[in-house]
């Protein structure tokens, strides 16, 4: 969740640890080109190579639960070129899933406003496997100009032009671990992330938290990034985005969360439902994907 500028939507860090996941040393690449002295690019292998998801949808993962119905929404500013700018997200399980690479996935609809104003509508596609680890299937975003559909040239799924899942988030993360997020080379998208501490204490307008985990993320495909800071509350999930160098800083704090209403979901789902049509029309790409259900 890195809501930077058209050209640095995709995110996030540097070295692999082979500590943290086998995941990582049996998708390494021999004489991969990498970023930085360490850093390992996965291989182009499917994540149901090296783990099992029995019930990928049921996903309880107490640092990034998601449970059909919930809703966050995020607060804070975006700033480039020394100009700071409010900024406001809003995140929200819905009950549909789709079926990507032979996984059945959880459909978020992520929402990115900029002054107030609609920049970006995104579906995201979560799973969680039999270890309790959280994977990234892919992402269909579309970005808006005043509000109005712009184009969605952003797009990545697993197992389709070489991308692949990543591992958004593991089940006992220990500091040091680190691990792949995605990959997805035609768009220049490579995030990995490294856990850099688990007993942290932080308060944002939602409350205060303690036992919270931070990791600092970055894109060793886009050095000039700087590192993202996130903080992971057990039993809420995100809750606060911080930044350290970068050409381009997000900082957002978590301001509420909801269970919505039945007929507030039937809502989030007919929205979810729209977007995955157009994305079919106007994306080669996702239009090999099943629709929605």
């Amino acid at each position: 969740m890195r809501r930077l500028s058209a050209g640095r939507r995709h995110r996030i860090l540097a070295t692999v640890s082979l500590v943290a996941l086998p995941l990582v040393a049996a998708l390494a690449v021999p004489g991969a080109a990498a970023a930085s002295s360490g850093d390992v690019l996965p291989a182009q292998a499917h994540p149901s190579q090296v783990a099992d998801f029995t019930h990928p949808t049921t996903i309880d993962n107490r640092l990034f639960p998601l449970d059909p119905g919930d809703e966050w929404v995020y607060e804070g500013t975006v700033t480039e070129g020394g100009e700071a700018s409010p900024h406001r997200v809003v995140f929200t399980v819905s009950s549909l899933t789709k079926e990507i690479d032979g996984v059945v996935t959880r459909a978020i609809w992520d929402r990115d406003f900029g002054d107030g104003v609609l920049e970006e509508s995104e579906l995201a596609f979560f799973a969680q496997d039999d270890d309790g680890n959280i994977w990234r299937f892919g992402e269909y975003p579309e970005e808006y100009s005043d509000g109005h559909f712009d184009a969605a040239p952003s797009v990545w799924i697993t197992g389709m032009q070489g991308a692949r899942a990543g591992i958004y988030m593991l089940d006992h993360p220990q500091v040091g671990d680190a691990y792949v997020q995605g990959l997805a080379r035609s768009i220049e998208f490579y995030d990995v992330a490294r856990v850099y501490a688990t007993d942290v204490r932080t308060c944002v307008p939602a409350g205060c938290f303690s036992k919270v985990m931070r990791t600092n993320e970055t894109s060793p495909l886009d050095p000039a990034g700087g590192i993202q800071t996130k903080f992971y509350a057990p039993g809420v999930g995100l809750v606060r985005i911080g930044a350290i160098g970068g050409d381009s800083q997000e900082r957002m704090t978590l301001r509420s969360m909801r269970h919505l209403t039945s007929s507030q979901l039937s809502y989030v789902d007919e929205q979810v439902r729209r977007l995955d049509r157009r994305g079919h029309r106007i994306s080669d790409v996702y239009a090999k994907t099943e629709p929605v259900k």
